[in-house]
Order: C-alpha cells, then sequence, then structure tokens
C-alpha cells in the first residue's frame, strides 16, 4: 500500500490521514491492536475490493409520468415505483429532467468548491461563505475508533439558503439540481401514498422548502482503503433521499443477507431511496435501506445529495393500523438519533420506535 503523504494532499484536504494515524499510532499497544484488528473485522477487506459484485437496481424511466393519469403506460412505471420501494428500498430514475450539462457543470463547480483551504472552508469563507461556519463538515467528529471515521468532507445547504450563494453558475447549477428534486420527491411520494392507499396530502402539507436540504459530498482517495470507509453504514432520517453520483462509483447497499452490492455508477441516473420516516410511516411496507460508501485509493468521488424532510414538529404516524411503530415527532427522531451518535459513535434508528420495544420497556418499568 502507497503511503497516505503520497497518495493525499494539498492545502484543501481536511485532517482525515491525522485522524486515522492518531488511533493506530501505538500499533503495537493493546489499544492500538484493537483499533487495527477492528478495522480488518469492520470492513471486510476482500468484499469492499471485489467491485465486481454489483446489484441489478431497478432502472425506471420517469419520462412515462408525463403521460395522461390513465395512460397504461403512466400506471406502469407507478407500478414500478412503488414495486422498487417495496423490494429494495432504493432504485434508478432517467429522463428526469436535469440536462446533462448542469449536471456536468455542476461537478466541476463542485471540485471549485471543495478545492478551497481547509482553513477557509472551515471558517465560512470563499464560494459558500454566505451560508456561514457550521455549515461544513468532515469525517466524524464523534468517533471513538477507526471505523466510525467516514473519509468524506461535506456542504450542508438548505434549500431556502440556497439563493444566497454569489457565485452564479454554482447557485444556478444547485437550484436546477434543487427545484428538480423537490418536484421529483413530490410526485414519488404521492405515488407510494396512493400504493398504500393513502392520499399524498401529509407530504405536501410537512414537508416544505424549509425543511428539505442538500448536501454536497466529496470522498478524497483514501490511502487507508479499504479499511476506511467514505461513509459508514448508515440509513437516511428522512422520508427520500435523491443522489446525484459521479463515474468513480463506491455506493453499496445491504443485502437481506447482510452481504453487500455495490451499485453501478450511471451518469444519467438519479438515484433514489427510502428514508426512516417513510419506512415508518408505511408500516414498514416501504425498505429504509443500509448503505455505505467505499473509499477509492486512487480517484475523488463526489456526490449531491437531496433529502426531502417534513418539519421538526410533523408526527410521525403510521397509515396502516396496527402499527408496528408508535408515533413520534421528526425532532423526538433526530434527538434520539444525535443522543445514540454521541453515545455509541454509531446510530441505532427506528428499532428504537417499536411498539413492542415500548411495551419492554414500559414493563420492566412496572415490575
Amino acid at each position: 500500500m502507497i503511503s497516505a503523504e503520497e497518495s493525499y494532499g494539498g492545502s484543501w484536504e481536511p485532517p482525515l490521514v491525522q485522524t486515522i494515524s492518531s488511533f493506530l499510532k501505538e500499533s503495537s499497544s493493546p489499544e492500538g491492536s484493537r483499533n487495527i484488528d477492528g478495522m480488518k473485522s469492520y470492513a471486510g477487506a476482500k468484499e469492499l475490493q471485489d467491485f465486481r459484485r454489483f446489484t441489478g437496481l431497478p432502472l425506471i424511466d420517469i419520462s412515462r409520468l408525463l403521460l395522461g393519469e390513465d395512460h397504461p403506460e403512466r400506471r406502469e412505471c407507478e407500478r414500478e415505483i412503488a414495486v422498487a420501494a417495496r423490494v429494495w428500498g432504493f432504485f434508478q430514475i432517467v429522463n428526469h429532467g436535469i440536462p446533462a450539462g448542469v449536471m456536468e457543470k455542476m461537478k466541476e463547480e463542485q471540485k471549485k468548491v471543495f478545492r478551497q483551504p481547509f482553513e477557509v472552508k472551515m471558517a465560512g469563507g470563499g464560494k459558500l461563505h454566505s451560508l456561514g461556519a457550521n455549515n461544513y463538515r468532515w469525517g466524524n467528529p464523534m468517533a471513538t475508533s477507526p471505523r466510525q471515521v467516514s473519509w468524506s468532507e461535506a456542504f450542508h445547504i438548505p434549500i431556502t439558503d440556497i439563493s444566497r450563494i454569489e457565485d452564479e453558475t454554482l447557485r444556478s447549477a444547485i437550484e436546477t439540481f434543487a427545484n428538480v428534486a423537490t418536484d421529483l420527491t413530490e410526485k414519488i411520494a404521492g405515488i407510494l401514498a396512493r400504493d398504500l392507499g393513502a392520499g399524498g396530502v401529509y407530504f405536501r402539507e410537512n414537508c416544505t422548502a424549509r425543511s428539505c436540504y442538500l448536501r454536497m459530498n466529496r470522498y478524497p482517495p483514501c490511502p487507508f482503503s479499504p479499511e476506511i470507509l467514505g461513509l459508514v453504514p448508515h440509513t437516511d432520517s428522512d422520508f427520500l433521499t435523491i443522489v446525484f453520483q459521479d463515474g468513480v462509483g463506491g455506493l453499496q447497499l445491504m443485502r437481506d443477507d447482510g452481504s453487500w452490492a455495490g451499485v453501478f455508477p450511471n451518469p444519467d441516473a438519479l438515484i433514489i431511496n427510502i428514508g426512516d420516516l417513510l419506512q415508518a410511516w408505511s408500516n414498514g411496507v416501504y425498505k429504509s435501506v443500509r448503505h455505505r460508501v467505499v473509499a477509492s485509493s486512487e480517484e475523488e468521488r463526489l456526490s449531491m445529495a437531496f433529502f426531502y424532510c417534513p418539519k421538526s414538529d410533523t408526527v410521525i404516524q403510521s397509515c396502516i393500523n396496527p402499527s408496528v411503530y408508535r408515533n413520534f415527532s421528526f425532532r423526538e427522531y433526530r434527538l434520539q438519533v444525535q443522543k445514540d451518535v454521541q453515545a455509541t459513535g454509531d446510530k441505532v434508528g427506528l428499532s428504537r420506535f417499536l411498539v413492542q420495544a415500548m411495551e419492554t420497556v414500559n414493563t420492566a418499568a412496572t415490575q
């Protein structure tokens, strides 16, 4: 393996090498040995290196949604979306309405944003200075071991803040993506609601521009790959996520048997995935699937994600009874996730909100 210094560098890079090295600097000590063993067993090096194992993720042409409501091809498209949400929790869409030139321009502008000096990004300066310092993130400040470190950096951009971006080229590309993503999530949420015999009014009333956001991601070349992941395994804490990824690849999904399979990068497609809130709202019919990103040792990876979220006080209540999940607000869910991450370094998620789990706690409290 080449050294970190040879493959990773530049004034723009966050101190990820130093972070990992700090966990491993005393590899001869019992603690250091445990860290190294944990990296190897957690990552599954052989599996991560086998990029030939791609999953046959559904690819759906959504131009058919423009046809009349009763058109058989439109009905078939809606059926494919519902089946993909039930069986996979992930699917890809083409003919989504974002011109290829806009996506290419967005990648170019992303590179410029991330190529700014690390100190400038941390201080909230440069191209996105209007968003403030708190919008830039890197690694995982809560990590207590190498396996909890995400080899990545990102800018968190609330939808309502896009208009404040002063760089016209960057703002225009992001606005185009955000507008299309907003329209798509509303349509897909409506399709999935009707599939369960419910109306889409719930999503339109509770998911607004003030509650949704974008995340610009960069995964630098990782000299510790495949032991260190670009993004640690997780599920998304929203209703729906739309992702544009470049041609490098690295996104992997956990299958039902616990194995991981990669998503072959398609430059013409957007990736849609179900979030925790939609799984709870659908009473488990739609699947919020655990996923991760494998960092490349040679190439950087860029992506842009749109998160379709409700207002903080929105109550997530299953549209199917009896519900396996208790009612909870989006604020409560986020606070519980933050609490778990701070305590353990990992997200626990929906299992905290199972009715059965709550009954067990109440029974124990009365004994």
